[in-house]
């Protein structure tokens, strides 16, 4: 079959894949990579693993016999797991009009773009461990700087921040620049357009076209349920089945609560007693460590982020990843702190968050028409149309695939305001 587009079809892809670039706001903060070929994601099963950063360890002294050993690496497993497909259907008397192809190829655009948008954002808000708590409205500076803190005295990397900000959020924070006296660039572009066009606190910040939105914790009293519940890194683990890697981000709690199903996937909570601990220096920072809820694997049990590593576990690893003060106690409360049903505002390292572009095969000779385009960030576009000879209509669908990847829960997370 002839593999044959109008011309206004043509130009309307072209179109497409010129600007779709451009509305991925989140894409263009993100890491985009790509390490694999069609051929080898398919042999992989759309699934690989990446090394997460490193942290050593150091020990006192000039005799350092007893403390020789390998460096633990570890590894993160990134899935190619989505597939989003606007799907169409034209008459023949709409074929006609150009402006109606046009339309609803740039309402593709749009929707698949937002998709790719919401789920790195989804990435970050739900996996990120760093929870930042504010009682009152956004203000700015203040605000930002709290991100900037939690961030900082648990040993991130000062570089290359970010910070998305929900729309009544970041109209708040330009609001506050906006009533400042001071006659600058910045102070007027919040005026003129409601955006900061300069960062905050480390952070360069930007404003999302998505609300996010956590709704309230109702898991009620909760407790840690036995005692020693610690994490220990390892890079892979054998079994009959033979040896594979392991991802070290989550760890397992076991908990009693009487309103257990009422614990959702997002919320965020502290442990009485265990506080956060500096990743490099291994000194406690004095503020207690911020979880995220990942899963529910099984009756009483929650996945969590960051894992639970305290020195607890022994070894090098421990010393090398310990992130917590201390191991839970049993019975130690548990403290929701999304306590508010609002949004999320993400916050990140650049280079933690990975937009991770997939690839599968659409054949012309199988009975279609195919049009396929990669973006300047590598997102394949794929443009199908096959004709209905029983009505003279035409179906047609533009799709992507793709996959996000966060490598350390403690390289980003959200801040929410008005949580009494």
């Amino acid at each position: 079959m002839a593999n044959a587009f109008t011309r206004a079809e043509q130009v309307i892809f072209d179109e497409m894949i010129e600007g779709f670039d451009d509305a991925l706001v989140f894409g263009k903060l993100a890491r985009n990579f790509n390490p694999l070929d069609a051929e080898e994601q398919a042999r992989s099963g759309d699934r690989f693993w990446l090394p997460a950063p490193q942290i050593s360890a150091s020990f006192d002294g000039f005799d350092q016999t007893a403390n020789f050993g390998d460096l633990t690496e570890l590894q993160v497993p990134v899935d190619i797991g989505f597939h989003k497909v606007v799907p169409q259907k034209f008459s023949s008397k709409e074929l006609r009009v150009e402006s109606a192809l046009r339309n609803r190829g740039t309402a593709a655009r749009q929707k698949l773009s937002s998709d790719i948008n919401l789920a790195l954002a989804n990435t970050v808000a739900l996996q990120g461990s760093v929870f930042v708590k504010r009682t009152g409205a956004p203000t700015g500076f203040d605000d930002v700087a709290m991100a900037d803190a939690a961030m900082t005295e648990v040993g991130v990397n000062m570089g290359d921040r970010v910070f998305v900000a929900a729309p009544r959020v970041a109209n708040a924070m330009a609001g506050n620049l906006a009533s400042r006296a001071t006659d600058n660039a910045r102070d007027a572009t919040a005026y003129e357009k409601a955006q900061i066009s300069t960062g905050i606190a480390g952070f360069d910040v930007f404003k999302s076209d998505q609300s996010i939105r956590l709704a309230a914790a109702t898991g009620g009293a909760t407790t840690v349920n036995g005692a020693n519940q610690y994490h220990t890194p390892v890079s892979t683990v054998t079994t009959a089945s033979g040896t594979t890697n392991v991802d070290n981000r989550y760890s397992n709690l076991t908990v009693t609560s009487a309103n257990y199903a009422g614990i959702k996937v997002g919320d965020a909570f502290t442990i009485a007693g265990v506080n956060s601990v500096n990743m490099i220096t291994k000194q406690d920072t004095g503020q207690l460590q911020t979880f995220r809820v990942i899963g529910k694997p099984s009756a009483g049990v929650i996945q969590v982020a960051p894992a639970i590593i305290s020195a607890g576990a022994g070894g090098r690893a421990a010393a090398e990843y310990m992130n917590v003060s201390a191991t839970p106690a049993s019975g130690a409360a548990l403290t929701w702190l999304n306590t508010t049903t609002a949004e999320m505002n993400p916050f990140f390292v650049r280079d933690s968050l990975l937009l991770v572009p997939g690839s599968y095969a659409v054949d012309p000779q199988d009975g279609w028409q195919v049009q396929r385009a990669r973006t300047d960030m590598g997102i394949g576009i794929t443009y199908t149309r096959q004709g209905e000879i029983n009505d003279l209509s035409v179906k047609v669908r533009w799709e992507v695939d793709f996959g996000t990847s966060f490598l350390n829960p403690q390289f980003g997370g959200v801040e929410m305001f008005g949580q009494a």
